[in-house]
């Protein structure tokens, strides 16, 4: 049996939600001459950079971070951002 032509239009819409309810419905592979191959990636990501303090020099930041009422992480994330931005 022959499957019937498909005259529906994937959505154009970057809710999630939304894609989500079409996709429960209908079947990716009906859909085949109205999808286009990406290269490039969809999703970036960021690059997490360790870093080796003393346990003085870490306490030093959390400290500072605390009395800024932020997590020491965003505040070294701070910190580099000013330093990149001053050059």
């Amino acid at each position: 049996m022959e499957k019937p032509i498909n005259i529906e239009k994937i959505p154009q819409t970057d809710s999630i939600q939304e894609l989500a309810q079409f996709w429960e419905t209908h079947d990716l592979t009906d859909f085949a001459d109205q999808l286009e191959e990406i290269t490039e990636p969809v999703f970036v990501r960021e690059t997490v950079v360790q870093i080796r303090l003393q346990p003085l020099e870490a306490e030093a930041v959390q400290k500072v971070a605390q009395l800024k009422g932020i997590d020491y992480t965003h505040l070294i994330r701070e910190w580099i951002l000013e330093k990149i931005h001053t050059k």
